[in-house]
């Protein structure tokens, strides 16, 4: 997600034969591509994309100061405002399922927000079937295990590529009332096709010996849920995106902020952006994938419009703990407690054991326990929820609650000091784009049939990423929908 981080600078985005603002000048091309670099067999057709060099000047729907003639003028069917793991799949979806060219636009570089700060869930353990996420949820699901299977096949190494670990998931409880509602999530789970069991305490110990377990302790398992690196599939995709560039199809705009939205002083549609250097036109549509910005951003892009619009996405702060060469510590799948599942609303419901919703300096923090080990054998534990608004500051007293509160459920860290990690340790501070309603927003925007949102995904952009790049992709170039999009519709939401 396009929102901010503190943790991670990223490389030169111009660099590896990236087409940026300077160099995609490009007047007119043709051309044929076909790709196997994403796993996929589409091969597009020949495409013809012009660029103006002269257009007429459109009107200014939310900023009144002129037009200078240093501004790049450059046409795309397809702008995508946002360069997270959601706005970098839409890309991909494009230029992999269509023939139409892409920009993707970011006032930083990738892995600067929510995206890089993840940790990394593909899961199925902590949705409920016959809700609106469940369809969503295995289809992309179902999409990153196919994009993995392909890369297999052309004899590439997933785990290499993306970080792609099929762990299988835990989900842990620790008293009678949580092993009695695991048990009932198991057999709801089995119901709807998925492989689950329940592992009492004694089965548990053998899965996870580091686990601290007493005889209410159980867990809902599911082996097929799976993991991967936020940072190394944002890579592939940025690579996977590139080998279009050189095509005419493919170009990033990153450290270079939307600032108004531009619309035909005819029809009234959209027809540009203007970016701090650029005018970019659009031929199909414009995709507003800002995380938690989205919102403000569509604030500010319709302030002298007359559309209304409302985006109720904020920032929800979230810190992970990562603990280096902690070889003395192994975990064989990802753990969640129970609790966590409750945390996503910030609704705590009666006799779920959780570290509870606690009063930090006046904000609504919850802290709950989540722990995966990643490609390198590093530790990474989690997670908590606040809202802080756009703050992405570093707090040492969360850090501190995470852990201890995974020191609850493993008896090994209380043998150390968090001290002890001073030097061995990166935290991750991101902001989750949080919808009230649980659910992400993808659609066109009301009154303005080329812009489409596609936000609010909260901490399950990794997970929901290829599903929302499909979802859509599908509604605008018409295909036939795969699941269902009316649930996530911004009408009635926004």
């Amino acid at each position: 997600m396009a929102s901010a981080s503190t943790f991670l600078s990223h490389p030169n985005p111009q660099a590896n034969d990236v087409v940026s603002s300077a160099i995609c000048q490009f007047k007119s091309c043709s051309f044929a591509s076909q790709s196997t670099l994403f796993g996929s067999k589409f091969a597009s057709k020949s495409l013809s994309l012009h660029t103006a060099t002269t257009r007429p000047e459109p009107a200014c729907a939310s900023d009144s100061e002129p037009i200078s003639a240093s501004h790049s003028h450059q046409t795309f069917d397809v702008l995508i405002i946002g360069a997270g793991i959601i706005g970098l799949t839409i890309a991909r979806q494009f230029l992999i399922g269509s023939d139409l060219s892409v920009a993707v636009i970011d006032k930083s570089v990738p892995c600067s927000g929510a995206t890089g700060a993840g940790q990394g869930y593909i899961w199925m353990a902590h949705k409920t079937p016959g809700s609106d996420l469940w369809d969503f949820g295995l289809r992309s699901q179902r999409l990153w295990e196919d994009l993995t299977e392909s890369l297999s096949e052309q004899g590439l190494d997933p785990l290499q590529l993306l970080g792609w670990k099929k762990t299988g998931s835990l989900l842990v409880g620790r008293t009678l009332e949580e092993s009695d509602m695991l048990k009932g999530r198991v057999r709801l789970l089995c119901e709807a096709g998925l492989r689950a069991e329940y592992l009492s305490a004694i089965d548990l110990l053998v899965k996870e010996p580091e686990l601290m377990v007493d005889k209410d302790t159980g867990a809902a398992f599911l082996p097929d849920d799976c993991q991967l690196d936020a940072r190394r599939a944002v890579e592939f995709l940025e690579k996977g995106n590139r080998h279009y560039s050189s095509k005419g199809r493919y170009a990033e705009f990153y450290n270079d902020p939307v600032k108004s939205l531009l619309r035909s002083g005819g029809s009234g549609e959209v027809e540009a952006i203007k970016t701090s250097r650029n005018i970019l036109y659009t031929k199909k549509a414009i995709v507003v994938a800002a995380g938690c910005w989205s919102g403000s951003l569509m604030c500010d892009l319709l302030r002298e419009s007359e559309v209304v619009l409302d985006v109720p996405v904020k920032p929800r702060k979230g810190h992970l703990l990562v603990l280096e060469n902690f070889n003395s510590f192994q975990l064989n799948h990802g753990l969640m407690e129970v609790g966590y599942v409750d945390h996503q609303t910030a609704i705590p419901l009666p006799n779920i054991s959780t570290s509870g919703l606690l009063d930090h300096d006046g904000q609504t923090l919850s802290v709950s326990m989540t722990a995966t080990m990643d490609m390198a054998g590093n530790i990474v534990l989690g997670s908590s929820r606040q809202f802080a608004g756009f703050c992405s500051e570093l707090e040492e007293s969360i850090i501190s609650r995470i852990w201890d509160r995974a020191g609850e459920f493993f008896p090994k860290l209380r043998e150390k000091s968090l001290s002890d990690f001073s030097k061995s340790r990166e935290v991750r501070v991101g902001l989750r784009p949080y919808m009230p309603d649980g659910k992400p927003v993808i659609g066109p925007v009301p009154g303005l049939a080329n812009v489409f949102l596609a936000t609010g995904h909260e901490g399950g952009g990794l997970s929901m990423a290829l599903g929302t790049a499909e979802m859509l992709a599908d509604m605008v170039i018409g295909n036939p929908e795969k699941v269902n999009s009316a649930p996530f519709a911004v009408h009635g939401r926004c």
